[in-house]
C-alpha cells in the first residue's frame, strides 16, 4: 500500500491563489513549495469544480451573442 501525502487546506488556499494572481505553475511551485505534478492535479481538480458550479448557476440567462 502506498502512503501518500495531502495538501492542508492553507496549502490547497496558497497554490490556488498564486495560480489565480497569473503565476505559472513552476513559479507557484517555487513560491510554495509544492511538487509540480501535485500543483498540476490541483488545478484540474479545482477546474472541474468551478465547471460544476458554473453549469449549475449559470442557466436561462439572456445572451445576445454566441
Amino acid at each position: 500500500m502506498v502512503s501518500m501525502n495531502r495538501l492542508t487546506k492553507d496549502e490547497r488556499v496558497r497554490v490556488i491563489s498564486a495560480l489565480v494572481e497569473g503565476n505559472s505553475i513552476r513559479a507557484t511551485v517555487r513560491m510554495t513549495g509544492i511538487a509540480k505534478n501535485t500543483v498540476a492535479k490541483l488545478l484540474c481538480d479545482i477546474g472541474k469544480v468551478c465547471e460544476e458550479y458554473h453549469d449549475g448557476v449559470m442557466h436561462d440567462l439572456p445572451c445576445k451573442r454566441r
